[in-house]
């Protein structure tokens, strides 16, 4: 059930707060992960129209099998960037997101990256089939 459109890219911005910088004085590398996660909680509502929390009131959700990140220049205090994902594959138990942060002052990308998700039965941990519903409303 693989299948292999072209999917929409979505952006949300935000900013740099105190809180996501580490002791170099820069954001640390595991809250560029954050950003992104925080995007696509976004995202899945505004653009989707699918919520997580229409799919934890179905006994499903999104978790993480694989993620990878390619950390190219730093985010420092107060910058605002521009988070920017899309589903690049969705399968039969899946899908694949890629991402880009950029610095919305210089327009150079910060990190760039892709992650794997498993949909999964809540209740069990298993995986569960993405059903025909979830690819109508994911294939804009």
């Amino acid at each position: 059930m693989e299948t292999n459109p072209t999917y929409s890219k979505f952006q949300t911005e935000f900013k740099v707060r105190p809180d996501d910088i580490d002791m170099f004085q820069h954001v640390h590398n595991s809250t560029y992960f954050d950003y992104v996660l925080a995007a696509r909680y976004e995202q899945m509502q505004e653009f989707y129209h699918m919520s997580m929390e229409e799919f934890l009131s179905q006994g499903l959700g999104w978790v993480v099998k694989t993620a990878y990140v390619d950390y190219k220049r730093p985010l420092a205090l107060g910058d605002t960037f521009i988070v920017e994902t899309g589903i690049t594959v969705l399968s039969e138990r899946g899908c694949k997101v890629e991402f880009k942060i950029t610095n919305k002052k210089t327009t150079k990308i910060c990190c760039d990256g892709w992650f794997d998700y498993v949909l999964i039965d809540t209740k069990t941990g298993r995986s569960a089939k993405v059903t025909a519903e979830m690819i109508s409303r994911y294939s804009i």
